[in-house]
């Protein structure tokens, strides 16, 4: 699924920042794991939709040949990144069916991100509306995106959150996490609880930066009760799905105690994985631990390697700055190679 900033909606997660990263110790070996910045929570993008994978015919990919359900072509080929065949697919069964919403969505999704044809987005905005008039909530959250940023279309933020109420009545998870981006946005305690339902229909969807997100509320007795364990559980599946703000969230509760079972150990397995991803809060984190020895064995060439990749990132560490200056030059040296070829692999 395709990522894109959505100028309306970038800001919000700054609304979004979590207490974790509220001020706090700055030595590691004396206390609970030293705060980041709030940028540790990045800013909040909406989710488009993938295209309506099937109709009640067709079914996701392939599928065995005795099943007796023909497989989805356009889709599949779409997946695969065949966008051309795709277009082509979807282009023969609205031929065979002008009512087929499924690959209107398709259609729309290719002029949308401009794959296998010229980019129109105008043209993405009609195939959407023809998906829409026959229920299809992808197009309709498609639509909603689409309005807000004024894209193929005129900017109209009203139009935009009337798309994306109808693409959640009809079932979409995505739109509901964008609606809910932007009811906590309003900064109105309502609003937060409306926000909070939303996204908890993605979060059951199991959508990783709606779980975190919900998290965060819970964490802070946002439009719900304050409730830690709630939202290191929602962190933990966040995390699980993939999403980075949610492992960092998760680890500092592990580490802290916070809402969970204290365990320093999987702490910084969770901070090592983020790092490993390239996140710069998750490098700092690491590069803390390794250097006082907590969850993992001390380790000065591996903390100083982490922390020049974070500070690579634009996240600096006085702290960790000091501790580190006893290094020999040869220790320097090799953390050096290996900061390098950890921002080489990202």
């Amino acid at each position: 699924m395709r990522r894109t900033i959505h100028p309306v909606l970038a800001l919000v997660g700054a609304l979004l920042a979590s207490p974790a990263w509220a001020a706090g110790p700055s030595d590691p070996s004396k206390g609970t794991v030293a705060p980041g910045p709030s940028s540790a929570v990045p800013a909040k993008k909406p989710m488009p939709e993938l295209p309506s994978p099937y109709t009640p015919n067709y079914t996701r990919g392939a599928v065995p040949p005795s099943s007796g359900v023909p497989a989805d072509l356009a889709y599949g080929a779409y997946q695969r990144g065949q966008y051309v065949t795709a277009f082509r697919e979807a282009t023969k069964r609205i031929e065979a069916n002008p009512k087929d919403a499924a690959a209107m969505t398709l259609l729309g999704e290719l002029y949308n991100q401009g794959l296998g044809v010229k980019q129109d987005p105008v043209k993405a905005a009609e195939w959407y509306r023809l998906a829409a008039a026959q229920n299809d909530a992808a197009a309709m959250s498609s639509l909603g995106l689409m309005a807000l940023d004024g894209r193929g279309m005129p900017k109209d933020p009203k139009a935009g959150r009337r798309w994306l109420e109808q693409a959640t009545a009809h079932g979409s998870p995505t739109a509901a996490y964008n609606l809910g981006l932007i009811l906590i946005g309003t900064g109105s305690p309502s609003d937060e609880a409306a926000a909070a339902a939303q996204f908890r229909k993605a979060a059951d969807a199991e959508i990783g930066p709606a779980q975190h997100d919900l998290g965060v509320l819970y964490l802070q007795g946002r439009g719900v009760p304050k409730d830690a364990s709630k939202a290191a559980s929602l962190f933990r599946r966040g995390a699980d799905n993939g999403d980075l703000a949610s492992e960092i969230e998760y680890a500092i509760l592990l580490f802290n105690g916070t809402g969970v079972t204290k365990d320093e150990r999987s702490a910084a397995r969770y901070f090592l994985h983020a790092a490993s991803r390239g996140n710069a809060i998750g490098q700092n984190r690491i590069a803390r631990l390794y250097a006082v020895g907590r969850g993992v064995a001390k380790n000065p060439v591996e903390a100083a390697a982490w922390n020049l990749a974070a500070a690579g990132q634009g996240l600096s560490d006085a702290w960790l700055d000091q501790t580190l200056a006893g290094l020999s030059a040869e220790e320097r040296a090799r953390a050096e190679r290996l900061a390098n070829e950890r921002i080489e692999q990202r």
